[in-house]
């Protein structure tokens, strides 16, 4: 029906042209609005590919309109300021104001309806304690380590060159620099714009092994030396797996492997590499280990660790296991969200794979308490830590410090677009066009990065204070309680399982934990 009118309308409005052509000349100018408009209705309506265009020519075009600003109407006019999408407004929010040193107070009480399951508070304290210290910090290195690196207790987390701009690698770690924290440098390897910052960095190492692999893609440990004893290298993470996308490999297609991306990563230029999704260097916890403490030998003693998103428990205590059996500890494991982050990633692996990081975090902090090892190495916990409270969460979990990705790329300017994944950033921050990077102000954004650090920092130091403690290493499960039902509030030492130091050698630790434990094996990652 539609498109017998929209002929119809086409007809006419050639016989009107053809009579003002005929009557008054000028008015042919109005054929530069009226004949490419009529033209693409035409296209439309005998092309094959979009029923909607050749149904509804012209009109069509409305719909693929409204879809490609759906984010933008969604974020501006629709959600509230406590919907998350991914991360809600309120949050957003905080985060600009601390970057840009504005005022942050909230009048009026709070928007979160208090009586809702899953709403979660601190307890604060009446009692009089020690005044916290302004700037907390963690070291982290064992006893096998020779340089111990002393941490702010919230850091840059993995995110690549490659994945950022230039502009915004340098602003990042500037910023780190200035305030006094590290900068993961993700998986793609260090590049000259980690290095031109000046922060302490913490060298990713992947599957792919960028910045320390062979021209067929195994590691290479005199490279890896080379590159570990650079003096900013504070600290090496061996990446065993992310939240974005946990058991998943990656391709970088040939035409992003630029010249220098490739000199970076340690590839072909414009040929596609692809990570695989496990390691080539090792095949079990004992392996692993071993390789851990080679790596640590090779980077003169600098504190190395691994990052993972937990998938299988069975495996986790494996490596509790293997522990044991080789009295090898890294000096830290970060542990990864399966909600995922900053890195893009098919939908089932980013809403359906992986533990989510609270979860996961507990589980962690339960399974090393529970094989005797907890005190020999530091827990780092990451994923969307924002504020002060979600620093103390992590803490009463079992963290010792936290990363945060999404918190540091909106102290950038990050709008929350969702082009994360089409190299067509507005804000020039995920992005490797020029057009878009070159707008995104080193200078200031760097202020930004460290404003934002500075204002979580104190907004913790704030809340540890509230709470009477001297320090973060004194949160305790049971001061954050969490809403179960309309009726019922528990803490999370009632809800989370903390297992007794070494009970599960012993054999004397919950029979679910003890069943998991059982099945544990340090030779493999596979369960009995």
């Amino acid at each position: 029906m539609f498109r017998r009118w929209f002929f119809a309308v086409i007809l006419a409005i050639a016989v009107i042209e053809l009579a003002l052509a005929l009557l008054w000349p000028p008015g042919l100018w109005s054929l530069l609005v009226i004949t490419p408009v009529a033209a693409l209705g035409l296209y439309d309506a005998f092309q094959r590919k979009h029923t909607i265009l050749r149904n509804f020519p012209l009109l069509g075009h409305g719909r693929y309109l409204f879809e490609m600003v759906r984010p933008e109407i969604q974020q501006y006019f629709i959600e509230s300021s406590i919907d998350p999408h991914p991360i809600e407004r309120e949050m957003r929010a905080v985060v600009y104001q601390r970057a840009k040193g504005q005022l942050e107070t909230k009048p009026f009480g709070t928007e979160r309806n208090v009586y809702r399951v899953g709403y979660e508070w601190a307890a604060h304290a009446l009692r009089n304690a020690p005044d916290p210290q302004k700037d907390p910090r963690v070291q982290i290195g064992g006893d096998a380590c020779e340089h111990p690196y002393s941490a702010s207790l919230l850091n840059i987390s993995a995110m690549s060159f490659g994945a950022l701009s230039p502009t915004a690698v340098r602003a990042l770690s500037v910023g780190a620099r200035e305030g006094g924290f590290a900068h993961n440098t993700g998986e793609g390897g260090i590049s000259s714009y980690h290095l031109q910052g000046g922060a302490d960095l913490i060298w990713q190492v992947g599957t792919g092994y960028f910045g320390c692999r062979t021209k067929d893609g195994e590691f290479d440990p005199d490279l890896f030396q080379k590159n570990a004893r650079k003096d900013q290298v504070r600290m090496i993470e061996l990446k065993l797996s992310q939240g974005a996308k946990p058991g998943h490999g990656g391709v970088l297609p040939g035409c992003k492997v630029t010249p220098e991306i490739a000199e970076f990563r340690g590839v072909p230029e414009y040929s596609t590499v692809v990570s695989p999704p496990r390691h080539s260097a090792f095949d079990s916890p004992v392996t692993m280990l071993r390789f851990i403490a080679r790596l640590r030998e090779l980077a003169d003693g600098k504190p190395v660790g691994f990052k993972i998103c937990l998938g299988d428990q069975i495996e986790f205590l494996a490596i509790c296991k293997a522990m044991l059996e080789t009295d090898i500890y890294p000096d830290f494991i970060t542990i990864d969200g399966g909600e995922g982050g900053t890195g893009a990633a098919p939908l089932e692996f980013s809403n359906s794979v992986g533990m989510p990081a609270r979860d996961a975090w507990a589980f962690a902090h339960g399974a090393l308490l529970g094989a005797g090892v907890r005190d020999k190495l530091r827990l780092i916990a990451s994923g969307k830590i924002l504020t002060g409270f979600h620093m103390v969460r992590a803490f009463a979990l079992g963290a010792d410090a936290c990363n945060s990705a999404r918190g540091f790329m909106l102290a950038l300017g990050c709008i929350q677009a969702l082009r994360c994944n089409t190299d067509k950033c507005p804000t020039g921050i995920a992005t490797q066009s020029p057009a878009l990077y070159k707008g995104l102000v080193v200078e200031d954004k760097s202020e930004r990065v460290r404003r934002f650090h500075s204002g979580t920092i104190q907004s913790l130091v704030e809340l540890l204070s509230a709470m009477g403690i001297e320090s973060p290493d004194q949160i305790t499960p049971d001061l954050i309680h969490r809403r179960v039902s309309d009726m019922r509030v528990r803490s999370f030492a009632d809800l989370y399982d903390f297992l007794e130091p070494a009970s599960l050698p012993d054999g004397s630790a919950p029979e679910p934990w003890q069943r998991l434990w059982n099945r544990a094996r340090p030779d493999t990652f596979a369960p009995a």
